[in-house]
């Protein structure tokens, strides 16, 4: 006797969990967002099994390199979940991603995104999809597509994550990087716009599990709640960078990302060169000495996991700082010198902090 003529029901991919109705209705919201992060090489519109680029408009390149990178956005994730702010997170996603790309001199052509949740609310995810959008448009890069993956039984209902993955596209003697640096350059700091998207699973233990402080709190240093100070987006740089070099000869840059910045740094320096960084040529905004100072956290561990004020490095000729610093002023980029390249001593590493931080 068949299932239907006892009025049983079988198993369906609804009961699971899975709801494609839901997912049907995100993608009809993401539409008009995905759309403004377009450039004129797309090909397509949302839906396609693949992201469409035409990549014949890489014939004015002599020899074009392909430069690509992925990442997500860490721990981040759950402030935006606490707070049910979800149209920022993008912005992180890009960054995280995009910055990468641009370091190697490329510039930033296309983007996919990936978001796993537990359940679909397609107003969520479409306002996740709007900040990758916007962070898109802030790169100059296009997002040519993604995928939503609904995991019931794996994530809780309201749990969600997202990554992402960039190409982008720089001639072959154009590459910067470590061969290019030279003893004598400078080391231009780019201001961070706050924690960005690195070291939260230490600031959430530190402020939110030891020291217990609500994300509506008020922080008087911050002129503003915790959580607003925590979910401020990270800083997009490409196309900061990327005046910098039209403008000037850049050697290289460094995106400052877990690890700190001596540590990101030390990866674009050449073995014989060491790069030297002075705390006291900027403060660290207020929301780095609050997780120290709550935590305990030593100077040094706050160094290796938080960006402590600086987003991104560039290192250039000293010819060039003027120009730089005109350039990265006149499109509203807080930059200063913050050190130089010195030939390396017998047990120095790539690169150090010296001094205290001013202020």
């Amino acid at each position: 006797m068949s299932e239907t003529s006892t009025g049983a029901s079988g198993a369906s991919y609804a009961a699971a969990g899975v709801d494609i109705e839901a997912g049907d209705r995100a993608v009809e919201l993401m539409k008009e967002w995905v759309r403004k992060a377009r450039r004129p090489e797309v090909l397509g519109g949302l839906g396609g099994f693949a992201g469409l680029f035409d990549a014949s408009a890489l014939k004015r390149y002599e020899r074009p390199l392909l430069a690509s990178a992925t990442d997500g956005v860490g721990t981040k994730v759950d402030i935006a979940r606490q707070l049910g702010i979800y149209d920022t997170i993008g912005h992180d996603l890009v960054a995280m991603v995009m910055d990468d790309i641009v370091v190697c001199g490329a510039e930033p052509l296309f983007m996919t995104d990936y978001i796993c949740v537990g359940k679909v609310h397609p107003e969520r995810v479409a306002a996740i999809v709007k900040g990758i959008a916007e962070g898109c448009v802030l790169a100059g890069c296009a997002l040519v597509g993604g995928e939503t993956a609904e995991h019931p039984g794996l994530l809780g209902p309201d749990d969600f994550d997202v990554a992402g993955a960039g190409t982008g596209v720089v001639e072959a003697d154009r590459v910067l990087g470590a061969e290019r640096i030279r003893t004598g350059d400078a080391v231009i700091a780019m201001a961070s716009s706050g924690l960005h998207s690195n070291g939260y699973s230490l600031v959430r233990h530190v402020l939110l599990n030891q020291a217990g402080l609500a994300l509506d709190a008020r922080i008087e240093e911050f002129g503003r709640t915790l959580g607003e100070e925590l979910l401020e987006p990270t800083k997009i740089y490409s196309l900061d960078c990327l005046a910098l070099m039209r403008t000037t000869e850049v050697h290289a840059f460094s995106h400052v990302t877990g690890g700190g910045l001596a540590a990101n740094l030390a990866r674009v320096v050449p073995d014989d060169l060491h790069a030297v960084v002075d705390r006291s040529t900027w403060t660290p905004a207020p929301v780095f000495d609050l997780v120290g100072r709550t935590g305990s956290v030593e100077r040094l561990e706050l160094e290796k996991t938080l960006n402590m004020g600086v987003g991104m490095i560039a290192i250039v000729p000293q010819e060039s700082v003027d120009v730089a610093l005109t350039t990265l002023a006149d499109r509203a980029v807080d930059a200063w010198v913050a050190g130089e390249i010195t030939a390396r001593g017998d047990h120095e590493t790539g690169a150090a902090l010296v001094g205290d931080y001013a202020g």
